[in-house]
């Protein structure tokens, strides 16, 4: 995990962050205290949901080794793991979290796509 110390602070130009805080309107598909989740504008298989933390995160890579951010990432797994079961995916899914730049990450607000709804390939791109 990164050696930088997540202060998670808002980031008042983040489109989640703003998402989070009601200042753009979503409809939340899961919403606890810690994550809320709500379909991709730009989906990339019938079923693309965004699951996120309530937190701003700017990656994975920020995360540290504490119990804390253990747990953070634990719910989001669990709680894309449930989504999924309530999405009917039964027939299988992928998770996938960009990290980067080169990663492929655009918002830079740590979160996962469920992607499902379609046979996925391998490699990905």
């Amino acid at each position: 995990m990164g050696l930088e110390t997540n202060t998670r602070q808002p980031d008042l130009n983040c489109i989640f962050c703003k998402i989070v805080k009601g200042e753009i309107p979503s409809k939340f598909l899961l919403e606890t205290q810690d994550v809320v989740a709500f379909n991709d504008i730009s989906p990339q298989a019938p079923t693309h949901v965004l699951i996120i933390p309530r937190e701003h995160v700017k990656d994975i890579s920020k995360l540290s080794e504490s119990a804390e951010d253990r747990a953070l990432l634990g719910t989001l797994f669990q709680q894309a793991a449930e989504l999924a079961l309530k999405l009917k995916l039964e027939n299988g899914f992928r998770l996938v979290v960009n990290t980067g730049d080169e990663g492929g990450q655009t918002v830079h607000h740590l979160h996962l796509h469920l992607i499902g709804g379609r046979q996925m390939v391998w490699p990905p791109g």
